[in-house]
Formats: C-alpha cells, structure tokens, sequence
C-alpha cells in the first residue's frame, strides 16, 4: 500500500508513534509518505520507502498565526494525487483529521482516511467547546477510526458522541532498542554509587503532574536517599526545579533535555514514575517497562491496561503520599524490584513488540480498503 501519515513531529507520544509505525510499514514493504512540518525525529533516514514531504504554512501579517489546517491539507492532496496514496493515517485528531478530510474531498483521488485518537485531542483539547463539533466531525468523517486504549476508546465515545466504531490498537515499542543494561557508564554521570534512581520522562505539561511527582520525591528521598531524574523540556520545568528547591531536595532532583534517544537513561533507571492527571495509554512507561524498570505511577485512563500485575505499583490518582509510599516499598525491596522489572520486560516484549501490533493497523488498512466493517468492541 502507499500510505500516507501526518503527525506532530516532536517528541510527544503521538508522534512517536506516528513515526515508528511508519518505518514498521516500510519495513514490511509498503510505501509511506510523512507529511509533516519536519522530519518525525524518530525518523533518522529517509529511503525508497520512506519519504517526506514539508508542511510550510506561509506567515502573513494578517494571520494571527499562519493557518496550519490548510496547508496541511493542501499539501495532503498534493502528495495524494502525485503519488497516487491508497490511505492517509492521521495520528491525533487536531489538526490532521479535520485536514485530511479537505484534502480528500478536494483530491483528484479516492483517498481513504484513517484516524488514530492518541488521547489529549478528544480528552482535552477536542472537547473544548472551540473545537468539539469539528474534532466529531472529522472523526466520524474518516472511514477508519482507532484508539490507543480501551479506556481512551470509551472515554472519547462519551465525551465526543461518537457512532463510528473505534477499533482499539495499542502502542508498541521496540523491544531491542529499549532493552535493559544499554549504558552502564552513564549511570555514574546521573547519580552516586549507590544511591538509586527514580526516572520521568516527559515534556513536563501539567497534565502529567510533574509538581506532583517532586513533591512525592521529597518523602521518597528522605526515606530511601534515592536521585530524581527529570527527563525532558516544557513549560514546568522551571517550576518544577523551584519546588524542589523550596522543599529542600534541589540536591536529589537532576534535571536533563529530552533528547532524540532516551533508552540508555531508562536502562539505568531503578524506577520510572509517572503522576499524570489524563494518561491515554503512557509511551514512556512502556519504553521503561521494555528496559526492565517497574513503573509506578497514577492509576489513570490506559495505564491500568498497560501495567499489568507484577509489572508496577498504580496508586490512586491525585494522591501524592500513595505515590511516595509505593516507591519506598520497591526501592526497600531489592528482590521485588528486579522481579518487577523482569515481569515489565517480559510483558513488553511478549504484548507489545511491533510484530503483535504492526499487523493490527494492516489488517485495519485492508479492511478500510475493502469497505469492509470496522470492529469496535
């Protein structure tokens, strides 16, 4: 097939997705087009198969921004028809679905247009007032529909109304990339001999509770002596240092840029914490688990679905002692913790490697192409 994806190109979860999936379909033969502002950073070569296309929304003084929706679609169509696509994958709902849908009735082509619902575009944002009944809309416009979790999949249908079936598909990871021991050497660059690791990795947006996880980090340092490294860039990060000054732990909370490849800072992680508010599924927690680190974290939206039993601790949400508590407990416990992490492994190389779940969006593809109905439940 000749597939075309359009996704944010950062290093959000949607987008790493977008881009791993692409070199996955490539790599079982078909033809795949980003469409996109920049090159996925995931993507670090283009082949035969693999191609980009440049979304440049043009700045003029009369716009307030220059208007994204559009130039993605027209650059949708134009790829479409020169490239003759059978599908456009449209992963997050804003703005890509609501442009796919102009470019496909504008085209010179029969394009199909499938829809993947990666979380915040219909738990947050698309249901905003300023954008539901278009986000609804394009969805149910597109003739594929998938979500990333069941619990995003029921909690879209409520908000949004949805009557199109969605098809749930789960994120995978790649199992050899992100796999335990990768760089020993830098865990003395990140902490004392000794002194183990509590990791987060994000891009540090309130919703995924980052103030929470540093005030959690105060008992757990006091009890344990363990370092807190803050992976990633966003608009806490600043607040987060702050808090971690005024509780006096600015000492035991190291802060680094999320950088293009994050696994040899997981593989030498003791734990990966996470006290998101919404969490449609957790990428980053999947990429831990794939590296032998417990997740602890909030029970929230798809995590429950994502760590399974043995794998992690899931505390309440919103309550901050809970979260501390549970990290005490594994770090307290040696034989625990590697148990854990060998479980979390295991899982994730045996329920979410890309041979389990690359073939579920092709067989969604094919059955998009036929016409043929699309499984729900």
């Amino acid at each position: 097939m000749r597939i075309g994806i359009s996704c944010f190109a950062g290093h959000g979860g949607s987008g790493v997705v977008a881009a791993e999936l692409g070199k996955e379909l490539a790599r079982h033969g078909h033809e795949v087009h980003f469409i996109t502002t920049q090159v996925p950073f995931r993507v670090t070569e283009l082949s035969e198969r693999l191609h980009f296309h440049p979304v440049s929304p043009l700045p003029y003084p009369v716009f307030p921004s220059p208007p994204m929706t559009l130039a993605l679609a027209t650059r949708m169509a134009e790829v479409a028809e020169r490239h003759a696509l059978d599908l456009i994958h449209c992963h997050y709902a804003i703005p890509h679905s609501a442009a796919a849908y102009l470019a496909r009735v504008s085209c010179r082509c029969d394009l199909r247009v499938v829809t993947t619902l990666h979380g915040t575009d219909t738990r947050l944002v698309g249901i905003d007032p300023s954008y539901r009944h278009i986000v609804r809309f394009s969805i149910e416009e597109s003739h594929g529909v998938t979500a990333v979790s069941r619990s995003l999949r029921d909690s879209s249908v409520a908000d949004l109304e949805l009557t199109v079936p969605v098809e749930v598909i789960y994120n995978f990871v790649d199992t050899d990339r992100f796999r335990p021991g990768l760089c020993p050497q830098l865990r003395a660059s990140l902490a004392h001999e000794g002194e183990p690791i509590c990791m987060h990795v994000s891009n540090l947006r309130p919703v995924k509770g980052v103030l929470d996880i540093v005030r959690a980090h105060a008992l757990v340092s006091e009890a344990t002596g363990a370092r807190l490294v803050m992976v990633g860039n966003g608009p806490q990060r600043d607040e987060a240092a702050h808090l971690a000054s005024e509780l006096g732990i600015g000492g035991k909370v190291t802060f680094t840029d999320l950088l293009d490849d994050v696994a040899p800072y997981l593989s030498c992680a003791d734990l990966f914490v996470a006290a998101s508010r919404q969490e449609s599924f957790g990428m980053a927690a999947l990429e831990a688990m794939s590296s032998g680190v417990p997740v602890v974290a909030m029970r929230v939206g798809g995590l429950p679905e994502l760590v399974g039993n043995g794998c992690g601790l899931l505390t309440p949400p919103g309550e901050v002692e809970a979260l501390a508590q549970a990290q005490i407990e594994l770090l307290g416990d040696e034989d625990r913790r590697r148990a854990y992490g060998a479980a979390a492994r295991e899982r994730a190389v045996t329920c979410f490697n890309p041979g389990a779940i690359v073939p579920q969006y092709e067989r969604h593809y094919e059955r998009v192409m036929n016409g043929e109905p699309i499984h729900g439940a």
